[in-house]
């Protein structure tokens, strides 16, 4: 019996456990993945639920500089890229001798992108817990 007990001993045991933990590491079920796929997902969302729920804060903010900053914001980068794209060409079509203005599209372009929410790296850092 002792034979026997010697076989199934813990010091046998540890080396099958191992392949087989490696083994579940590589090999992954069809429910597994789709579970992983389901979390991940789920991870994705986060920062836009984040980002509706700020917005809906902000709006709701009894000061005008708060509540109106995003749409004044909004109207100056919709303004500015109105004259740069639309009126401006037509302008330029129309009267070649007179010249036409530079605008600053780099920084407007950066400015509503941040403002459309594209720009989540305040959002992960506020999930994460770095920013106070």
């Amino acid at each position: 019996m002792s034979w026997l007990k010697s076989i199934f001993s813990t010091q046998i045991t540890e080396p099958i456990n191992a392949v087989g933990g490696i083994l579940d590491e590589i090999f992954t079920s069809d429910e597994e993945e789709l579970n992983l796929a389901l979390i991940k997902q789920r991870l994705k969302q986060q920062p836009n639920l984040v980002q509706a729920e700020i917005n809906k804060v902000q709006a709701k903010h009894r000061s005008i500089f708060v509540a109106g900053a995003r749409p004044f914001l909004m109207w100056v980068c919709g303004f500015g890229f109105l004259f740069a794209f639309i009126v401006n060409p037509i302008l330029q079509w129309l009267f070649p001798e007179v010249g036409a203005p530079e605008l600053p599209l780099n920084t407007m372009m950066e400015l509503t992108l941040g403002m459309l929410g594209l720009a989540g790296l305040r959002t992960i850092e506020k999930i994460k817990g770095v920013s106070k």
